[in-house]
């Protein structure tokens, strides 16, 4: 691994914390803070595993998606478990490996395990999510647990 400049250091450390701060918003369901991490015309990628494949144009978009898929759960954290970052100039990429934890009305737990490959981009001294593809790894419920394995594109690194 190569040694960063003082101002890739900063870069990184700026992702890093875009990286937190989505997961923040999204444990705290504070749409319009999620909405601010992403680019305008960001595209995100979702691969659930068990149902095709599809995208979503743009940060309203992937709130409307996020804010359906956990309005269920009555306790919902998202939790960064190990996270990369790659800088050059104003662009960067990075993996995410994440876990969200749930509880639904009934009061049945559940994790689901996940890796984002991220594109971001700095603008005006900010940076921002300019492009996601999300992939399951696995889930675990009280119905039972899938694991899948790791995608093989590279997108995203």
């Amino acid at each position: 691994m190569k040694e960063l400049d003082a101002g890739d250091t900063q870069a990184v450390v700026a992702i890093q914390r875009l990286q937190a701060a989505y997961a923040d918003a999204v444990t705290r369901r504070d749409w319009p803070a999620v909405r601010e991490l992403f680019e305008p015309d960001a595209a995100v990628h979702i691969d659930t595993r068990t149902r095709d494949p599809f995208s979503l144009d743009g940060p309203d978009a992937l709130v409307a998606f996020i804010d359906q898929a956990i309005a269920r759960f009555t306790f919902f954290e998202f939790t960064i478990l190990n996270a990369t970052v790659d800088v050059q100039g104003d662009e960067g990429r990075g993996r995410v490996y994440i876990c969200e934890l749930r509880a639904d009305g009934d009061g049945a737990w559940s994790e689901a395990y996940g890796l984002y490959r991220d594109r971001y981009q700095r603008r005006a001294g900010d940076w921002r999510i300019a492009e996601r593809r999300y992939a399951s790894l696995a889930r675990r419920s009280p119905t039972g647990t899938e694991a899948f394995t790791l995608p093989t594109d590279r997108g995203g690194d």
